[in-house]
């Protein structure tokens, strides 16, 4: 049973912070370092200071941005930058956004979820890394507070949580425009009744982890880690429970967008690669007519290029040439992953990361972070290899909502980074502080 309850959230003090715009944060795993100093420019109290602060080259266990980020914390609470809300309540969380040009609304809400260890009500759809759980665990263990929430979904087909919500809102406890130039809106409800009626509606559903999962299973880690500090096993601990923000799988403001694939490989042999590609897929080459100095409009033109509805095609950019790869034949993927679902032997991830990347170029799981990182940016995808920073990169089509859910619900995992879902959830809204 999935068990949920309202929490006593912390926000910005409007009477201290002015224009909540200029401290509000992208989620940290997005920040750049070019958008980290900019963040930093805006205020004094912008919230990255607090999920994602700076280095120093001089860091050391005493002083490093863990222990900051807990003294400008602790020291925003005493002056009241921050402050508390009187009662537990859910918070109602809206995203107004474009996306292709067209108008998006996203409705969600903020609310804690008593974390389930065995993932048998959270279902998540991709393995976690060793580095960014360590990040965030450090993070956690000074601040002992949930400062960014995790997304999950819901299957509520009538939409009955949403209308629920909807009828009680009034006035939003706060209206901010987003680093993505979104506009973000955040509610309260305190009424106990609606409380209880989202609670009780919730408790046969099962969840599924959209965004956060590196979080979810730092908060399993963190629970057990204060378990054995402390010998509380109460189950109602406040570590056992996490802040989340849910949203209906079905709610039209969902979008869900490629993650495109960045390699760094010294010694790429391009006509060797090529070669291999050839027994698997149809390969079509593309010399560039004068538009390489143009990410953008290059990036665009490749997008269209593998755009599809039933083939499995991708893209493999190189400094002077890229090459659109489709698929010759989905059973090819049985001599690849025959232990797997059909599902997931047809993902596009799963043809990229199991061929190309394991079988070809040699990337596992072993190597995986010391080889690939990720972009959601189309442009990022072509400027990146242009500029030297990588030798190549990977452009996917994106992951449907319906291969999520079938991932899930069949307890397999998709290749890390396979989806990415559109709105990104603001940091600085409100967060959770484990006492």
């Amino acid at each position: 049973m999935v068990e949920v309850a309202p929490f006593q959230g912390i926000v910005y003090n409007q009477d201290k912070i002015r224009k909540l715009d200029d401290v509000m944060s992208p989620p940290y795993d997005i920040i750049s370092p070019k958008m980290q100093d900019e963040l930093y420019e805006k205020s004094p109290f912008n919230f990255v200071r607090l999920i994602l602060g700076k280095q120093n080259p001089n860091d050391n266990d005493n002083d490093n941005r863990y222990i900051r980020a807990k003294k400008s914390f602790e020291k925003w609470i005493d002056e009241s930058v921050f402050i508390k809300s009187d009662k537990p309540a859910i918070f109602p969380y809206k995203i107004e956004y474009k996306v292709d040009g067209k108008s998006k609304k996203m409705n969600g809400f903020f609310i804690l979820l008593k974390i389930d260890p065995d993932y048998k009500q959270v279902l998540a759809h991709e393995r976690t890394l060793s580095k960014p759980k360590a990040d965030r665990l450090n993070l956690m263990r000074q601040s002992k507070s949930n400062l960014e929430p995790i997304q999950l979904l819901f299957i509520d087909e009538n939409d009955v949580i949403r209308k629920n919500i909807d009828d009680s809102l009034k006035n939003p406890l706060m209206s901010v425009k987003g680093y993505d130039g979104f506009k973000h809106s955040l509610y309260k409800i305190e009424d106990e009744g609606v409380v209880e009626a989202v609670v009780d509606e919730l408790n046969d559903k099962i969840l599924f982890i959209a965004d956060g999962h590196h979080r979810y299973q730092t908060a399993i880690n963190f629970a057990n880690e204060m378990r054995e500090k402390t010998g509380n096993m109460a189950k109602d601990a406040p570590f056992n429970y996490r802040m989340v923000i849910l949203a209906n799988m079905f709610d039209e403001g969902l979008s869900i967008l490629p993650t495109h694939r960045l390699i760094k490989m010294k010694d790429i042999d391009k006509k060797d690669i090529i070669l291999k590609l050839s027994k698997y897929f149809e390969i079509k080459e593309h010399k560039f007519d004068g538009d390489q100095d143009n990410p953008d409009v290059l990036a665009k033109n490749i997008v269209k290029d593998i755009k599809t509805e039933n083939d499995h095609k991708l893209a493999m950019y190189f400094k002077d040439v890229y090459y659109i790869l489709k698929l010759k034949d989905e059973s090819i993927m049985e001599n690849f992953a025959a232990d797997r679902s059909k599902t997931w032997r047809t993902l596009d991830v799963s043809i990229l990361h199991k061929i190309i990347l394991e079988y070809i170029m040699g990337i596992n799981e072993t190597n995986l972070e010391d080889h690939v990182k990720y972009t959601r940016s189309d442009e990022e995808a072509i400027s990146f290899v242009n500029d030297g920073h990588y030798d190549l990169s990977f452009l996917m089509n994106s992951t449907k909502i319906e291969e999520l859910r079938a991932i899930a619900e069949g307890g397999e995992h998709m290749p890390q980074k396979s989806t990415y879902f559109l709105p990104k959830m603001l940091s600085g809204l409100v967060f959770y502080k484990m006492e």
